[in-house]
């Protein structure tokens, strides 16, 4: 039979029984969509969160001590790092300045007549505030009462916004601070790129005076402060050797090394390397939910296995004229299999722009910048294809079993 005419044939038949062809299409259309919409977003959240990661900083170097079994991205466990570690690992070929970040314990603080419950303050150091984060105002200077706030702490903890020279007053258990606000930011420098999702009210204050969480240092011999992490500012074009000596160091010579207690690791890490571990988690969770959507693609393959075997009885007596007039069993088996990939590209085909659509509405409500997952699209349409034809192998092959003199005689 040509080919052609078969197109046609098939064609015709899907026209007769437009609600019936409809119908079942639709069940492709959905299982397409939802694959194609699940990928895309994710795709798109994978983008907008690797790319804030690497725009953190790509020559900071993220020092903390971890649990041995987390991936590499969790927060530090405890204080470790020395003020001699600080003063050592500056000192190394390639490092512009190292930033201790520490909590300070907190059970309040107040703004003119208004009290909100703080947990914690983080304690830094002023190389901590640049002048790219910064959005009015300065650092603040050692051993001074002055504190740094992000845009959250000054714009919205408080019924009134906080400006630059305004006072608060920390509330601790056993004192209570008055602090000078001398600056506000859009964050600081030596933050974990994967600290939080959203901005969370921060105040940042001096670890000199504030700090005081100590240890004995083994190298010095003298109480010191000791900090949870440490971020390494590196040269840009140094950065992977830094990382590199600084994890020597840490496995060597460090204080921290006899600090850290059982089953805790010291690890330096890259915003690249925080990058590829997110990566790969939104990756898994994307595969994990485009799987279940590929349950609707099974559900639209037994619809159009259901409606060929129904258009195969129906069609019975149709056969046993094609047959007594020269149609062989591989004209019937192809026109049938033809029917049924018809109807899986055309539910392919509709269903592609579909979820594009709807990942794209889930994009722009997420806040997330758009992005394609052309693999995952490409495999949808050529799943629903594959769908139409696995779906119409069993119809076309009993369409091609037919008796020709039973069909005649079929009413």
């Amino acid at each position: 039979m040509d080919p052609r005419e078969s197109v046609t044939i098939a064609a015709r038949s899907i026209r007769s029984h437009k609600l019936r062809s409809t119908l079942t299409v639709i069940g492709v259309v959905i299982g397409i969509a939802s694959v194609v919409t699940f990928a895309t977003f994710g795709a798109s959240v994978e983008a907008e969160v690797v790319g804030s990661i690497g725009e953190s900083g790509a020559n900071n170097v993220y020092v903390l001590g971890q649990p041995s079994d987390e991936d590499g991205f969790g927060q530090a466990v405890q204080p470790v790092f020395t003020e001699s570690d600080v003063s050592n690992i500056g000192e190394i070929d390639g490092v512009e300045a190292v930033i201790p970040r520490g909590t300070v314990q907190a059970n309040s603080v107040t703004y003119g007549n208004d009290t909100v419950a703080v947990q914690q303050l983080t304690a830094t150091v002023p190389a901590a505030v640049t002048s790219d984060v910064l959005v009015e105002g300065r650092s603040f200077a050692v051993g001074a009462n002055e504190t740094v706030l992000n845009q959250a702490a000054a714009r919205t903890t408080f019924e009134e916004n906080v400006t630059v020279g305004d006072q608060v007053t920390v509330d601790r258990s056993d004192e209570t601070w008055n602090l000078t606000v001398v600056g506000i930011v859009n964050g600081t420098a030596g933050e974990l790129p994967v600290g939080g999702f959203g901005p969370q009210p921060s105040f940042y204050v001096p670890a000199d005076p504030f700090y005081d969480t100590v240890v004995e240092s083994p190298s010095a011999n003298a109480r010191q402060r000791a900090y949870p992490q440490l971020t390494v500012v590196a040269e840009p074009a140094e950065t992977l050797a830094v990382t590199d000596a600084v994890e020597s160091y840490l496995q060597t010579e460090s204080d921290a090394r006899q600090l850290a207690p059982s089953g805790v690791e010291l690890v330096a890490r890259t915003s690249g390397d925080f990058a590829e571990q997110i990566s790969d988690v939104i990756s898994q969770i994307t595969r994990f939910v485009t799987g279940i959507a590929v349950i609707a693609l099974v559900v639209g393959a037994i619809g159009i296995a259901n409606i060929m075997l129904v258009s195969v009885t129906e069609r019975t007596r149709e056969i046993g004229i094609m047959k007594a007039v020269g149609a062989r069993n591989r004209d019937v088996m192809e026109l049938f299999l033809l029917e049924a990939t018809l109807l899986g590209a055309g539910g392919a085909l509709l269903g592609l722009p579909l979820g594009l659509a709807a990942s794209w509405a889930g994009a722009q409500y997420a806040d997330v910048g758009f992005a394609l997952a052309p693999f995952w699209s490409a495999l949808a349409v050529l799943v629903g294809v594959l769908v139409g034809v696995v779906a119409g192998l069993y119809p076309a092959w009993r369409a091609a079993r037919i008796d020709p003199i039973e069909a005649l005689r079929y009413e």
